[in-house]
């Protein structure tokens, strides 16, 4: 019993890989603008980005995907997300995979 309960105070939480994807409301807003606000409200958020992909949409629109590592204790994302939604420009703001890392 007493071994059990020592392993499960030793645990630790796992890292999330989430990968955020950030959709302008028209071609015209600068993407790298978007993507410096979006890191740094990440970064606030206890996030760290590895990774910033371009997705071509049409008509000229592309999105942001934004792939970033948090620890598990962080919980919901639904803040970050509502924060960037308040970024002039933007459409809509989801989550579209979220992995964890154990290791």
């Amino acid at each position: 019993m007493w071994k059990l309960f020592f392993f499960w105070t030793k645990l630790k939480m796992a890292l999330l890989i989430i990968t955020l994807k950030i959709m302008p409301k028209d071609p015209k807003v600068r993407l790298t603008e978007l993507e410096k606000k979006a890191k740094s409200e990440i970064k606030n958020f206890g996030g760290e980005v590895g990774k910033v992909e371009k997705e071509p949409i049409g008509f000229g629109l592309e999105a942001l995907k934004i792939y970033f590592v948090v620890d598990e204790s962080r919980g919901s994302t639904q803040t970050l997300e509502d924060n960037i939604k308040k970024f002039k420009d933007i459409s809509s703001v989801e989550v579209i995979d979220v992995r964890r890392a154990i290791g």
